[in-house]
């Protein structure tokens, strides 16, 4: 309750009321507890952890993990598990590093809790990534890189793209997240049509565990190909959902803010969201990582009881903050 009555109003009011900003200083003052020992210790034993599980082969220490898009280049990873979390996800990186889209891109929609964010992947760069993480060393919990197509490489080049980035950071992942999904990189969500998807997959080897991150808009025919086309190749997992084009549950408070461009997430995304993670359970024997929507505990607990193995958060971290994590450990024991 601290977090939502002052936190969260300072940090919504920080540069002017620009959501990138205030990400930006959480992002460096969360760096720099991390770099704090005692302060770590601190935070540990009052956020604690959550039940361990395997999945795919790799062993959680939690169910909760840091959905990709909060630190994409890795800045703060030896702070989030002081949080609570059970594994972080960087990225989306891509091969090459890019600006990401023109600003302003990351838009709050407060009624509904919710975000629409345009970013386009802004990032470092694989390369940079890799050097960050060789220096860091190992890591507390497990570490999942989500991974992308570079906004200059023509789509029909995607794949040198994606195995690019994979060969570069596979020596540093837990697992790989394969983004074909995010709404603001044009062509991308392309990749997820069978033949595509296909080609992509069958040039992605490696030895680490690859999972494949889905969009929430698919209709149960073209997950029913995903689903397929994943089998075929051996895939680890999938990841359930990213971001929406929908503008469905929007509070008529955020009606102006929702006409802005980008993808979608937060509270509107719940049900829909658990819709996925309920089909793609029951349609393949593919562990799940649930993502969307994830406001609450029992939001959380609904989403291991459709059938996903592990859960992320982002936007409902924004909105109530590193207690929610807390909050789906304790439930989830």
């Amino acid at each position: 309750m601290v977090y939502q009555r002052v936190l969260r109003r300072a940090l919504f009011r920080m540069g002017g009321g620009d959501a990138e900003v205030a990400h930006e200083r959480t992002l460096r003052v969360t760096t720099r507890l991390g770099a704090l020992p005692p302060v770590v210790a601190g935070l540990n034993r009052y956020f604690g952890g959550g039940t361990p599980r395997t999945v795919f082969g790799v062993r959680f220490p939690g169910p909760v993990g840091l959905a990709a898009g909060m630190d994409k280049d890795g800045r703060a990873l030896r702070a989030w598990p002081a949080f609570g979390f059970g594994f972080v996800e960087v990225g989306t990186v891509t091969r090459y590093a890019q600006p990401g889209n023109p600003r302003p891109r990351l838009h709050r929609l407060p009624a509904s809790e919710a975000v629409i964010n345009r970013m386009g992947f802004n990032n470092g760069g694989a390369a940079a990534l890799a050097a960050r993480l060789r220096a860091l060393g190992p890591l507390r919990v497990p570490l999942g890189v989500s991974i992308g197509k570079s906004k200059v490489t023509p789509v029909e080049e995607a794949v040198d793209d994606y195995r690019a980035s994979l060969d570069v950071l596979a020596p540093h992942a837990d697992y790989f997240a394969v983004n074909v999904s995010s709404p603001n990189t044009p062509g991308l969500r392309g990749l997820q049509d069978k033949a595509a998807l296909d080609e992509l997959l069958g040039a992605l080897e490696t030895t680490v565990p690859l999972l494949v991150k889905i969009a929430p808009d698919l209709s149960e025919h073209a997950m029913a190909d995903v689903l397929e086309v994943c089998a075929a190749h051996g895939i680890a997992g999938l990841i359930a959902t990213n971001t929406t084009l929908s503008r469905d549950g929007i509070a008529p408070q955020d009606a102006e803010r929702a006409t802005e461009t980008g993808g979608l997430s937060g509270r509107p995304l719940t049900a829909r969201a658990l819709q996925v993670v309920t089909f793609v359970a029951k349609e393949s024997n593919l562990p799940v990582i649930g993502v969307g929507g994830i406001h609450t505990a029992d939001d959380a607990l609904r989403m291991l009881d459709a059938g996903a193995s592990l859960v992320q958060v982002y936007t409902g971290l924004i909105y109530r903050g590193p207690g929610l994590v807390r909050a789906i450990n304790r439930a989830a024991r």
